[in-house]
């Protein structure tokens, strides 16, 4: 199959590019382009060209298949330039998304028109990259320099509307694309053509424009944002080829950088994780209607995002006291999307119609799945399961939310056992982007597939995870957390740990997190294995919890926290209750605290991975960056590790 294509509509050439699934410029799509304007411009019978892709969109990027691959020629920048150097004009027709390299040929087309629902974007700098074939340099250029900076430095694409706005298309197009932009090119034709974007000239920026753009790009914490504004900068300083060369040199430095290859890492991983290979040829179950049980923070949440996918909702809690806090939590969650300009008024009214809240088990008669996300105690959530087992359908899907209980434990007993399975959302459930799937040995493989497939309409990473302490993401946290303590122990400050981490590119250290969500979660859960017979030695953690110092909400934990506030300080009192555990205090430059808990992550993952726990590196990787705030341009503890 030939992936370019030509036909004529009288005058107007309509080049149409047929490379599934994305019509990725591959290297066969960039040798064709490059021919297809010599061909074209050779045919007298030809006035203008119309661009336009098979399938379900324009072209959406590079070809990952080749990323991390020698080039091929032609390179991208000679073939745009070639487009827009052709004697014929060319009209960029966009449906579907116009990405990276996608949009950069757009921007060398005279002309480009868009369908109502396409969106245009440079998402380089989400792989480390910056554009490198005319996207720092041509789109100041089309859409001025305020449009620039937003598009490249935060890589996320915009409507047809807005970028009709801002000059980076020229027309919206309601319909038949092909038609219009047939009807559009044959108008052009009848006017004086407008500049080539290269031609076009750039209004200079003031100062301070620049140093509040470098402000917001930096907020990112890697680089490539921040090199992406510096491209757009010199291009509205020097003359469009200069600026080109310098746009390259940037691209082509970044490509072999160790940010750029963490970032493909992940979003190889990304990519992959929602539909494992061992899942494809399996029947799903439907679902059309979800349940929870419990509505209090994480219970909200997951409701929150079932109705965020278009699934209604029914809501189980214990008496109309809590159903009525339950319905204000999901209430909530919404009044807040809408206050941030994320959600219409109209659409918080229809999220909320679609919540059925009661006491009544019988209202999950109907339900294809149900969630239990009640309090972490095992003899509650037993309960619940009984229940579960009395109401629900012998095939409707039932999960637990813990976080650190064994699901065996919890559904002891439950009629249909091939139905149930542990499904761990992170808090806020809403928000959080992973999923640990937790199967037990008699999971059957089509609940295993549904709930792989609920996770991405939810819009998640799913991960599984086999049965142990923790799953992947508490067993490696305990551990991290741990050697955080033992270098307290060895006399490294509370907060040079901390800052130590936030250099790293975490947004907060493990002592800060911890204040922040509260100490006595992980406590109570050390006391019930002491409780159960188990010898769990104390941990520092332990000393403040039984002191009353549960962080953030008790206004103390590794620190303090005056009248309410949430900046941490040093604690003399914290200092005081640990003295008799912490060495005399001891110098230790951030690399090594670094190296020391990144060390410790890598090593209970590899502990993970050789009992069969996580099914591979990059898994893991995914829980960490996803789940507990790794900088995933470093590319996660395994990937760093060499692991990988």
């Amino acid at each position: 199959m030939d992936v370019l294509t030509c036909r004529r509509d009288g005058n107007i050439a309509i080049v149409t590019i047929n490379n599934p699934p994305v019509n990725a410029l591959s290297a066969a799509v960039r040798q064709g382009l490059w021919q297809m304007v010599e061909t074209l411009d050779a045919d007298d019978a030809v006035q203008a060209v119309v661009l336009i892709c098979a399938g379900r969109t324009f072209i959406a990027g590079a070809d990952v298949r080749e990323f991390g691959q020698p080039p091929v020629e032609p390179h991208l920048p000679d073939v745009v330039d070639r487009i827009e150097a052709a004697r014929k004009p060319w009209v960029a027709a966009i449906h579907g998304t116009a990405l990276g390299g996608g949009f950069e040929v757009a921007m060398g087309c005279r002309f480009r028109v868009a369908a109502s629902d396409a969106k245009v974007g440079l998402p380089e700098v989400g792989l480390g990259l910056i554009p490198g074939a005319s996207g720092t340099v041509r789109t100041p250029r089309l859409g001025g320099v305020t449009a620039a900076v937003e598009l490249v430095t935060s890589g996320v694409p915009v409507g047809a509307a807005r970028a009709c706005q801002a000059g980076l298309i020229d027309a919206v197009i309601e319909g038949d694309l092909e038609g219009e932009a047939v009807r559009f090119a044959r108008a052009a034709l009848e006017r004086e053509l407008p500049h080539p974007a290269s031609q076009r000239p750039i209004e200079p920026m003031p100062e301070e424009f620049w140093a509040e753009a470098r402000k917001s790009a930096g907020k990112t914490g890697h680089q490539a944002p921040l090199r992406a504004l510096d491209s757009i900068r010199f291009a509205t300083e020097h003359p469009f080829a200069e600026a080109m060369r310098h746009e390259r040199e940037i691209f082509l430095e970044l490509r072999i950088s160790s940010e750029a290859a963490a970032l493909r890492h992940v979003f190889f991983a990304e990519r992959a994780a929602p539909r494992p290979a061992r899942l494809k040829d399996i029947t799903l179950w439907p679902l059309s209607t979800i349940g929870v049980v419990g509505g209090g923070t994480m219970g909200a949440g997951i409701a929150a995002a079932c109705r965020n996918a278009g699934l209604p909702v029914v809501l189980i809690e214990r008496d109309g006291e809590a159903v009525a806090k339950g319905v204000a939590n999901i209430a909530g969650i919404f009044a807040g999307s809408v206050k941030r300009g994320k959600l219409s008024a109209e659409a918080q009214a229809e999220r909320m119609a679609g919540v059925t809240a009661t006491i009544d088990y019988a209202a999950l008669a109907d339900c294809d799945l149900v969630v239990e996300a009640v309090f972490e105690e095992i003899g509650v959530k037993r309960a619940v399961f009984r229940q579960l087992g009395q109401v629900c359908r012998a095939d409707a899907i039932l999960a637990t939310n813990t976080s650190y209980l064994d699901p065996r434990a919890i559904a002891d007993g439950l009629p249909h056992p091939e139905r149930f399975i542990g499904l761990h959302f992170f808090s806020p459930a809403h928000v959080m982007k992973l999923v640990e799937i937790v199967p037990t040995d008699d999971t059957v493989p089509e609940v295993l597939a549904t709930v792989f497939a609920l996770s991405q309409k939810l819009g998640k990473f799913p991960v599984q995870s086999g049965i142990c302490e923790g799953f992947i993401g508490n067993r490696i946290l305990k551990r991290y957390r741990a050697e955080a303590e033992t270098l307290v122990c060895d006399g490294v400050a509370i907060a040079a740990v901390d800052a130590a981490m936030r250099s790293f590119g975490f947004k907060m250290g493990p002592f800060e997190s911890q204040d922040l969500g509260g100490l006595d979660i992980a406590f109570l859960q050390r006391e019930g294995l002491r409780a159960a017979g188990q010898n769990v030695p104390d941990t520092l953690c332990d000393i403040l919890v039984r002191a009353g110092r549960k962080g953030q909400k008790t206004g103390g934990g590794w620190y303090d926290y005056p009248a309410g506030s949430r900046a941490p300080q040093v604690s003399a009192e914290t200092e005081r209750l640990l003295s008799a555990h912490v060495a005399a205090g001891r110098d230790v430059d951030a690399d090594q605290i670094i190296s020391r808990l990144l060390s410790a992550m890598a090593h209970e993952g590899q502990a993970i991975l050789n009992e069969g726990i996580a099914a591979s590196a990059a898994d893991i990787d995914l829980v960490e960056i996803h789940g507990y705030g790794f900088p995933r341009w470093k590319g996660g503890p395994m990937f760093l590790a060499g692991k990988v």
